[in-house]
């Protein structure tokens, strides 16, 4: 069995030919998550811009409520975000942490006694 080399830019490490697909899924998964993060994020900034805006406009003070509500969503907005994908972030790492715990039990096992 060929082994390949993939590179991560966090840790390098050798992974078998039929892993590949299983591994290269969970890296685009990590992306995904962290684009899904970006947009939350991204996406808060524009309600916390449009709040501040429709706050700072003295002729329209019946629709202040608004900016209030815009500035609530906001938060709520970059809450659910983190939140995602803080509890994605950990399954992935639940998916992987049996591969490391295999890899600790064999580099235990090939120890020679002194």
């Amino acid at each position: 069995m060929r082994r390949v080399k993939l590179y991560n830019p966090f840790k390098t490490r050798m992974i078998d030919e039929k892993f590949i697909r299983e591994h290269l899924a969970l890296e685009r998964t990590k992306l995904a998550n962290e684009r899904t993060l970006l947009s939350y994020i991204r996406s808060s900034l524009y309600l916390f811009i449009g709040g501040l805006a429709i706050l700072q406009i003295k002729e329209y003070e019946h629709v202040q409520w608004l900016g209030y509500l815009s500035l609530f969503i906001c938060i709520v907005f970059i809450s659910i975000g983190i939140y995602r994908y803080i509890h994605l972030n950990r399954k992935l790492r639940m998916l992987l942490q049996p591969e490391e715990v295999e890899e600790k039990s064999k580099k235990e096992e090939f120890k020679p006694d002194l």
